[in-house]
């Protein structure tokens, strides 16, 4: 079983920058993922990148201030998260697709293991 845990989520003033990071303890070949959901709205993909960090993909509006990486070394995925706008608001989650490896998905229904997520806030 492969257990996520997303830390680094906070209060931040528009413009700001803030380092999402997601422990996945244990060796993964897996593509994964960062998903944003807000109040009232369905999970959304932000981020994706394939097993060995080639190959990424981001949703349109956070293409340019986002970047997804990972460290297999360090069992991490990583969203850096810069020039944060208010509509950036949002409970973020990473998570793990354990059928594909080189090209990632951006649908959340794919991806077989997710963390609890943590918020992000920002101040407009």
């Amino acid at each position: 079983q492969v257990q996520l845990v997303e830390s680094g989520g906070g209060l931040v003033q528009a413009g700001g920058s803030l380092r999402l990071s997601c422990a996945a303890p244990g060796r993964t070949y897996y593509a994964m993922g960062w998903f944003c959901q807000a109040p009232g709205k369905v999970r959304e993909f932000v981020a994706a990148i394939n097993w060995n960090g080639v190959g990424s993909d981001y949703e349109d509006s956070v293409k340019g201030r986002f970047t997804i990486s990972r460290d297999n070394a360090a069992n991490t995925l990583y969203l850096q998260m810069n020039n944060l706008k208010f509509e950036d608001t949002a409970a973020y989650y990473c998570a793990a697709d354990r059928a594909r490896s080189s090209v990632p998905s951006l649908n959340a229904l794919e991806y077989d293991f997710w963390g609890q997520g943590t918020q992000v806030t920002v101040s407009s």
